[in-house]
């Protein structure tokens, strides 16, 4: 089982991938190139799927934190000593903690000039 301060060390670095891709400049282009395949079929169910994936903190959030935590656990030998249901429950909080940074930097960025 993950540590406290490796859960606050998976939740950054799961906050700022997550910015990265949902809004970072430096994937705007493909952003964008994505968004321009969406509008040329705007009811294809995957590309709103995928659409809605990359915009949306949550969604993207949800698969930044597991695969930042997995690559974690096998990096650091810890994926066997586990099981399986305590590792969802860390990716819960992984997932859960990475929000809450982003939270805090929505409303922050809001009142600060």
């Amino acid at each position: 089982m993950i540590s406290i301060p490796e859960l606050a060390v998976l939740a950054a670095a799961g906050y700022r991938g997550t910015q990265l891709i949902v809004h970072d400049t430096i994937l705007d282009t493909p952003r964008d190139r994505l968004f321009a395949w969406h509008s040329r079929k705007p009811d294809s169910r995957t590309r709103t799927a995928l659409v809605t994936l990359i915009s949306c903190v949550y969604c993207t959030g949800w698969w930044v934190a597991g695969a930042l935590l997995t690559t974690w656990l096998l990096a650091t030998g810890q994926w066997h000593d586990t099981p399986l249901l305590v590792h969802g429950i860390e990716w819960l909080a992984v997932a859960g903690a990475a929000v809450v940074i982003n939270r805090a930097d929505d409303t922050l960025g809001r009142v600060a000039p």
